[in-house]
């Protein structure tokens, strides 16, 4: 699947939850994460919208254990649990985007990318892992790619492309923790 670059995101760290995302441009999205000294841990997920500019798209307020626990986009709070909720096929996860349709993210039969699918099954983003690569923002761990044309055309607007960063970012984690 070749992308334009500009629609591809390295994405830097190992964990997802203290990571960048960044092209040509510069880092478009950036995963923060703060521990409580109860021990509480939260995700801010930020998307620049200009040179020093940030707007906060989710807050993740994990389990007193370390596991899901809620997230808060917009005015909506969801169970992260149901936004990575295990989908019909092995490895799979599903979730409800904000225009309502369903979406899986699956691994791929012939590689080792993960692959979202729209709910007519269209291919609309996908993550790559990689090799690490050392790169001035961090050091590089996969790539998020988005595919513009494929579905309904809307994977690279705010609210689609906003939850399909959260929710590659909790399937990532839920992969690392083998989380059911």
């Amino acid at each position: 699947m070749a992308t334009p670059a500009d629609d591809i995101l390295s994405w830097t760290n190992q964990d997802p939850r203290e990571s960048k995302l960044f092209n040509s441009w510069g880092v478009l999205y950036r995963f923060q994460t703060i521990i409580q000294t109860n021990g509480q841990s939260t995700t801010t997920l930020w998307r620049a919208i200009r040179a020093n500019k940030e707007d906060r798209v989710a807050k993740l307020e994990w389990a007193n254990n370390g596991g899901l626990g809620r997230l808060i986009m917009g005015k909506n709070t969801l169970a992260m649990s149901d936004v990575v909720a295990p989908g019909p096929i092995y490895g799979s996860r599903t979730f409800n985007g904000p225009d309502g349709q369903r979406y899986v993210w699956r691994p791929s039969t012939t590689n080792s990318d993960v692959l979202l699918q729209d709910h007519n099954g269209n291919v609309i983003a996908f993550f790559r892992p990689t090799r690490p690569t050392r790169y001035q923002i961090g050091d590089v761990y996969g790539e998020l790619h988005f595919i513009r044309a494929a579905g309904s055309g809307t994977v690279m607007h705010p609210p689609i492309m906003d939850m399909v960063t959260v929710t590659a970012m909790l399937y990532r984690f839920c992969a690392m923790f083998n989380l059911p």
